[in-house]
Order: C-alpha cells, then sequence, then structure tokens
C-alpha cells in the first residue's frame, strides 16, 4: 500500500502545484481586470461593464482551488494545542477524523455547488453571455479537490507516510 500511495501522492501533488498556480494566475487576472476598470472609469471615464463579474468569477476559482492546495499541505485552519500533549497515536486518530471531517465537507460543496449550478444554467449572465451555472463551477471543483486531497491524507497517514502537518509523520511515533 505504501507504493501505491506513494505514486498517488506524486500525482495529487503535480495537482495541486497545478492548481496552485492556476489559483495564482488567477489572482493576477484579477487584479488586472479590476485596474483596468479603475483606469477605464476613472481616466478615461467610461466602464467595461464584465470586469467586475469577470473578477468575481475568478475570485471564485482561486480561493477555491488555493484552499483545497492548503488542505493537502496541512495549512487549513486547526486547533492544535491539545496535540502537544497527546501521544502519537491518538494524534493520528484526531488527524484522521479532521481530515475525514474535511471531505464531507468537500463532498457537501460538490453536491449542493452542483444543484445550484443545475438551477441557475439555465440563466445568462448580461454582461458576460455565459450561463448562470458557470458562477458555482468553482464550488464543486474546489469541493472535488478537497475531497480527493482529504482522502488522500487519510490514505497516506493509513500507509504511514507523512502528510505535511505538525505531528503527522510516521518517524514521530
Amino acid at each position: 500500500m505504501q507504493k501505491t500511495m506513494e505514486t498517488v501522492a506524486l500525482w495529487t501533488g503535480r495537482l495541486a502545484h497545478l492548481a496552485l498556480w492556476a489559483a495564482g494566475t488567477g489572482l493576477v487576472l484579477m487584479t488586472a481586470l479590476i485596474a483596468a476598470q479603475v483606469f477605464w472609469r476613472h481616466v478615461l471615464n467610461d466602464s467595461i461593464v464584465w470586469t467586475e463579474p469577470a473578477s468575481v468569477m475568478i475570485m471564485g476559482w482561486f480561493i477555491f482551488l488555493g484552499a483545497a492546495v492548503g488542505i493537502r499541505e496541512g495549512y487549513h485552519l486547526s486547533f492544535d494545542v491539545v496535540l502537544y500533549v497527546l501521544p502519537h497515536g491518538a494524534k493520528m486518530v484526531l488527524f484522521s477524523l479532521s481530515d475525514i471531517a474535511v471531505a464531507g465537507f468537500g463532498c457537501g460543496m460538490i453536491w449542493f455547488g452542483w444543484q445550484l449550478a443545475a438551477k441557475t444554467a439555465g440563466n445568462m449572465l448580461p454582461s458576460l453571455g455565459i450561463s448562470g451555472a458557470y458562477d458555482f463551477a468553482p464550488i464543486v471543483a474546489g469541493g472535488l479537490l478537497i475531497a480527493l486531497f482529504s482522502a488522500e491524507r487519510v490514505f497516506r497517514r493509513a500507509a504511514g507516510l507523512p502528510t505535511a502537518r505538525f505531528g503527522d509523520d510516521a518517524e514521530a511515533a
């Protein structure tokens, strides 16, 4: 199982790297669109109507992609004070429970994000000319990555591999 999880970790690491680059690119693109809108509005006394909704949509992508990568790398919000005094086995159980709960949250994002997308698929975003379902695509994609990365962390821990989180490694025993 350890060899399989090392291969899975390699591929999910590449996926996380790609997601992080996409999130960073989205952040830069959103910043450029907002800067262009400010320039057009205040210098040229005109307005680009599609920059605000496009920026909000891009922001959804970089938030959810970045959050998923943060979960994979162990940077999500946690309360670790108790973990300093617990034995290694208890830490591993709590880490796994946390990752399972986060995976469940990711599955909820997929389910409810998909429902929202389905309900708004017939609406058109007037300034962009695309379906309203695209507003909820980042929730579904982020949920998929969150569920995948959380499940990977549980399986890596079960295989005795480190998961890049404080105190969560096989050597700490």
